[in-house]
């Protein structure tokens, strides 16, 4: 999706895949592994699986695993402990004005 954006712009695009970083240890083997049948993706049906699996064999994307006390997604889908979350906010580059 953003290689098609980044064409429509006129940008360049780059021919390595889009990173995904995954906290989920589980998540990151179904989507290199395939289906995995459990009590928790019995709920899913087994095509889902199938495309996210063509993405990372193709090379579409890379799946990285990225500890959760260092995913910057938490900033803007949790409430976080004050010191974790300056942490955060320091890792994707954002500072006080008052900071320089």
């Amino acid at each position: 999706m953003t290689q098609h954006i980044r064409t429509t712009c006129g940008l360049s695009v780059s021919k390595d895949p889009t990173v995904l970083y995954e906290d989920n240890a589980a998540c990151i083997t179904q989507i290199k592994e395939g289906y995995i049948k459990s009590d928790r993706t019995k709920h899913i049906p087994p095509k889902f699986f199938s495309f996210t699996q063509e993405l990372e064999k193709n090379k579409d994307v890379d799946v990285q695993y990225v500890r959760s006390s260092e995913n910057a997604a938490d900033l803007f889908t949790k409430a976080l402990p004050t010191t974790v979350f300056r942490k955060l906010i320091h890792n994707i580059g954002m500072r006080r004005l008052r900071d320089f």
